[in-house]
């Protein structure tokens, strides 16, 4: 990949991501860069051809559009549409909390978003604070489709202990079976994040945090305004039993 044009943006595993921008065009783009040294396995091979394949079949506003990939010597590229203004994340440390009108409008862009993977039968399985991308201040997509599964069927299951622990459904934690309940947790534990500055299990050990989701031990901070209909939304979404996520659905 050439140098010009080319701006760091973050890191995380195995891969780079830079913006770049087409010298004869001026066209701004995303390039996730993946390390060839980091797929010498063919899991991890399997892992990246599933996560480009995933992502090139889908077509919808509120995912980041995938454009194209290439690689040389040393990379495997990913070329995606440029989401330069902000992650949610970003916001979150900023402000700490969002009003319940701001969550409201993040959280139903990203409803959207994730009733169109689910009823392509994709689980993202890292929905999170920091994969949901701004293109303007108010214009959500959703990013990293590295831990996403294609669903053979609707009633298929996976069992890859895979999320972020703050994130991470219980039955996943458990290597169970798991199915598209799963975003509708991570959707639950954004939605605690946004109103009350940070995550519901959060713990300084993750150990702690991880025993804490198994139990769905949570409440909501006295010191913070939370209406009973965000409180219902969010322990609707907060099931341990999957099946009882069924109402919030779609």
């Amino acid at each position: 990949m050439k140098k010009e044009g080319v701006l760091f943006l973050g890191k995380g595993g195995f891969a780079k991501v830079y913006e770049y921008t087409e010298q004869k065009t001026g066209q701004r783009v995303a390039i996730k860069a993946v390390q060839k040294a980091s797929l010498t396995k063919e899991k991890a091979k399997a892992k990246l051809q599933s996560e480009i394949a995933i992502h090139r079949s889908l077509k919808h506003p509120r995912i980041v559009r995938y454009l194209s990939h290439f690689e040389d010597s040393n990379c495997v590229y990913i070329v995606m549409e440029l989401c330069a203004h902000a992650t949610l994340n970003e916001i979150h440390k900023r402000q700490k909390r969002f009003t319940e009108q701001e969550a409201r409008h993040y959280i139903w862009q990203l409803c959207d978003g994730v009733r169109y993977l689910h009823q392509n039968r994709v689980i993202h399985r890292d929905l999170k604070l920091g994969n949901l991308f701004l293109k303007d201040s108010t214009d959500l997509k959703i990013g990293d489709l590295g831990l996403a599964a294609k669903l053979d069927y609707d009633d298929d299951r996976r069992t890859t202990v895979c999320g972020t622990p703050n994130y991470i459904a219980p039955e996943i934690l458990e290597g169970a079976h798991h199915n598209y309940e799963v975003d509708i947790w991570s959707i639950g534990v954004i939605l605690y994040t946004m109103l009350c500055g940070r995550p519901p299990f959060e713990d300084q050990d993750v150990k702690a945090t991880y025993r804490r989701i198994r139990h769905c031990q949570y409440k909501f901070p006295d010191s913070v305004s939370i209406s009973n209909e965000a409180k219902c939304l969010i322990q609707s979404m907060l099931q341990i039993e999957p099946s009882k996520t069924s109402t919030v659905r779609w």
